[in-house]
């Protein structure tokens, strides 16, 4: 690889991105919160915002996961790791783009989810409900906290979202993308790790950087 070449990959590797509530650069956390602890060795989150990550209607982007009822906690686990890996991780620099809204300036965009992660994702979630394919945008917010759009009707996930792909794709508009690679293997992004263990993702990052 060239000089330029590596320092462009290195560039991507152990970064936070510029978004609400990220550190500017990672570091060590004691003290991360629940299902956060697994980034506490290297984490681009506060152990506030880790905290506040396994609050419903939290202050981080006052989201309301009850929006059509209250969602089970076996799939609200999820939702709890998937915002723990957006706020924490420092292995999402690959996957990094500009995003246009006032809250942030960058986002991710198609990180490719291992297969296991997301298949458990739908599992523990095809009889939650909701009312959206893509929660990123459309819903109506004059209360404060998100409710459904008027004439929006609330579904189980399973019609909203019919496959394991169609969860993880469409819900937070393209962030993860579906794939067949398995656990362990390198070439996903793992939601779930062994806190005991090494993060596995940076392998991932190196990889794809």
């Amino acid at each position: 690889a060239t000089a330029a070449g590596t320092v462009a990959r290195d560039s991507l590797l152990n970064i936070c991105m510029d978004a609400k509530h990220h550190k500017t650069e990672p570091g060590p956390e004691g003290q991360l919160y629940g299902q956060c602890v697994l980034w506490k060795d290297n984490a681009c989150c506060t152990a506030n915002t880790s905290m506040e990550a396994h609050q419903d209607q939290s202050y981080l982007y006052k989201f309301n996961w009850d929006h059509c009822g209250v969602m089970p906690e076996k799939c609200k686990r999820h939702f709890i790791q998937d915002t723990c890996l957006y706020e924490c991780s420092p292995n999402l620099g690959p996957w990094i783009d500009q995003a246009d809204t006032s809250w942030r300036k960058e986002r991710i965009r198609d990180v490719p989810l291992c297969q296991e992660d997301c298949k458990q994702w739908w599992e523990d979630c095809q009889d939650a409900v909701t009312c959206k394919v893509n929660w990123h945008k459309g819903w109506n917010w004059t209360t404060g906290t998100n409710q459904c759009p008027k004439g929006a009707m609330c579904q189980k996930f399973k019609f909203v979202f019919p496959t394991a792909a169609a969860l993880c794709e469409q819900i937070w508009s393209g962030s993860y993308r579906y794939t067949s690679h398995h656990r362990g293997s390198g070439r996903c992004i793992q939601m779930w790790f062994d806190p005991t263990q090494e993060n596995p993702n940076v392998a991932v990052a190196q990889y794809y950087a």
